[in-house]
């Protein structure tokens, strides 16, 4: 829902930056991979009992995944870096509530939840994106992407900020991780519908 309106404000900066690693001889795949190697240390850092830590390399993960469009774009777009990007994004999203999990075992019931709550919704975003590509549709309401981006509830800056919150207050995991859950299956819900209206 938010990143429609924050990316005027990121993307410049970003594609600055972009440019200059790409002078300076980075890939997009490089990035990619720097940033999901982050992202699991962030979950790793989690799990070993230090969630306000992680916050530091989370955020990091997060920016590097910003800047390996950046320096697509300043280079050469592949469908392989989309894919990679989607994949490394994917297995982020499950490996931070999994390494609450593993933090308390009394997360546990709230973290399936959650990892239910992001399949479902995955699942929406990924078939609703098949099938717009298959119809020629197209967006940049939430930046330039490599695959086509259904909007929803929770989009990209809501999950970044769930995550930091929930690194800053570990003991509201579980109030936390139902009601971010239960949003997520509403975003579902909704992208379905509307999948339902424009694709039937």
């Amino acid at each position: 829902m938010l990143d429609r309106f924050v990316r005027p404000y990121i993307d410049p900066p970003l594609n600055r930056f972009g440019r200059t690693l790409a002078g300076a001889g980075a890939t997009a795949d490089g990035v990619t991979l720097v940033g999901f190697a982050v992202g699991i240390l962030a979950a790793a850092v989690i799990a070993f009992g230090a969630p306000g830590w992680a916050i530091l390399p989370l955020l990091a993960s997060r920016v590097l995944d910003g800047l390996d469009g950046a320096v697509a774009r300043a280079t050469k777009t592949t469908d392989f870096g989309g894919y990679l990007d989607i994949w490394c994004d994917f297995v982020f999203y499950g490996a931070v509530p999994f390494a609450f999990a593993l933090l308390d075992p009394a997360n546990a019931m709230a973290a399936a939840f959650l990892l239910l709550s992001f399949y479902v919704n995955g699942a929406s975003f990924l078939g609703y994106s098949i099938m717009a590509e298959k119809r020629g549709l197209s967006s940049t309401a939430q930046g330039v992407k490599s695959l086509f981006y259904s909007a929803g509830l929770l989009e990209g800056t809501e999950t970044i900020v769930f995550f930091a919150l929930l690194c800053i207050l570990p003991q509201l995991f579980i109030p936390l991780a139902w009601i971010f859950g239960s949003l997520c299956l509403f975003t579902a819900v909704a992208r379905v519908a509307n999948a339902r209206n424009l694709l039937t």
